[in-house]
């Protein structure tokens, strides 16, 4: 069964979101606030954009920006 956030927003949009978070991510104070202030950026609510940030983390080993790229 799958969940409502992968019906509610395409594949393409949850990776741009987390590529964008964790290319800004140096510039906030901590990981909350860039995912906060980017999650309405994209139309996503912050709980959206973590929980694809905690699934990019365990797809990759835990891997950032350059695991995204590979």
């Amino acid at each position: 069964m799958k969940s409502k956030t992968a019906n509610r927003y395409p594949p393409e949009l949850r990776q741009r979101a987390v590529r964008m978070l964790l290319e800004q991510r140096g510039e906030y104070k901590s990981e909350h606030a860039a995912i906060c202030s980017i999650a309405p950026k994209i139309g996503c609510s912050p709980d959206s954009l973590r929980a694809w940030l905690r699934q990019h983390k365990r797809d990759t080993g835990g891997g950032g920006y350059r695991a995204l790229h590979q």
